[in-house]
């Protein structure tokens, strides 16, 4: 995987190529990119219908209605109005969360 953090969708592919031929079950790379494809369609999907999405011992993503708020035009400076809108949160599962923040 790479170190900067940020792992691609190639790269998360081959590791579950990895993954499972060590433990002697045939994944093809093209079932690995299918499976990440159709995982954000239905995420997508859900967060659409629903409003939320969850991959359970992962993360939890939620949509939420960002209020109408004052601000400042960046250009000129003057103020204006930011519209409602909507956004995704991310929730990190409390497993994941306690093995970043142990302490070194």
């Amino acid at each position: 995987m790479a170190t900067g953090g940020r792992v691609d969708k190639a790269e998360l592919c081959r590791h579950m190529v990895r993954h499972f031929a060590a433990s002697k079950l045939a994944l093809r790379r093209s079932d690995a990119r299918e499976f990440l494809d159709e995982l954000r369609r239905l995420c997508e999907r859900k967060l659409v219908e629903v409003g939320q999405f969850r991959v359970p011992g992962v993360v939890k993503l939620v949509v939420e209605q960002r209020r109408a708020r004052k601000g400042r035009s960046p250009v000129t400076g003057r103020p204006m109005m930011i519209p409602k809108r909507r956004v995704v949160r991310a929730r990190i599962s409390k497993r994941i969360r306690e093995s970043v923040e142990r302490p070194v």
